[in-house]
């Protein structure tokens, strides 16, 4: 995965239709009001469907994308059933933490870490302020983590583990695990999941790579990494109990001995 200078892509998300007529032509602006108005109702829409989650998820889902990392809020309360006190000290991985770190800070007696692989953006004020206090970092997963082993409870990665090669991910996925006291969990999309290609690729440098379930099974065996068990049937007896089915694939890991 190659890292790439930041940049500006907020206009990759604009609203569908807005500016796609030929620049001489002038369309009415009754027609244009329209058009603007349409879009924003099905924006609204898809925002309410999909349970008040952001306004790039619900562009995301437009455009066919599937955000893990949005996906990643879906899945806290279910997590929190399945793994209990052992996510008191949380470490995510993955673009947009600053949003989850905030989300998980909001639970009572959990410490929450992140560090978002690709360069930032565009953050917000919440952002600047969680990197300024150094509880969310930007650092380059592809080489050791800032971090002594067994640093956190829990480690969860979203959105990172897509983009990397099996070469780096024979080196990244073992270091998640060796900050990990208690787990790691990785949420990986589904093959055949489409993606944002204008975002994706000014964002990450390269298309994610949407691997099998049988895939991932073969790797983390080639790499000496075991699947937890028994937090797997309380996560999936969990969701079962919620009826949530997750949107991407959800993996348990044992961290490393």
């Amino acid at each position: 995965m190659s890292r790439r200078p930041a940049r500006r892509f907020a206009d990759t998300g604009s609203i569908p239709f807005v500016g796609s007529f030929h620049p001489k032509s002038r369309p009415s602006p009754l027609l244009s009001l329209g058009l603007v108005v349409g879009a924003l109702l099905i924006i609204g829409y898809v925002y309410h469907s999909s349970g008040g989650r952001s306004a790039a998820d619900a562009f995301s889902r437009l455009e066919g994308g599937t955000s893990c990392t949005a996906e990643l809020h879906r899945a806290l309360p279910v997590l929190k059933k399945a793994y209990g006190d052992n996510m008191r000290k949380v470490l995510h991985v993955g673009p947009d933490t600053c949003s989850v770190v905030s989300k998980l800070l909001k639970e009572e007696d959990t410490e929450a870490w992140g560090i978002e692989p690709y360069d930032l953006d565009e953050t917000d004020s919440n952002c600047k302020a969680l990197v300024h206090k150094g509880i969310v970092r930007v650092a380059d997963i592809k080489f050791p983590l800032p971090y002594r082993s067994k640093s956190f409870s829990l480690v969860i990665v979203s959105d990172a583990v897509d983009y990397l090669s099996p070469r780096y991910l024979n080196k990244t996925l073992p270091e998640l695990a060796r900050v990990a006291a208690d787990g790691l969990v990785i949420l990986s999309g589904y093959p055949g999941q489409q993606k944002v290609k204008g975002v994706e690729l000014s964002k990450f440098g390269r298309p994610a790579k949407l691997r099998s379930s049988s895939w991932w099974i073969r790797f983390f065996i080639q790499t000496s990494l075991e699947e937890n068990e028994p937090v797997t049937k309380k996560f999936e007896q969990a969701a079962a109990k919620r009826s949530y089915k997750p949107a991407c694939q959800v993996f348990h890991l044992k961290p490393l001995l």
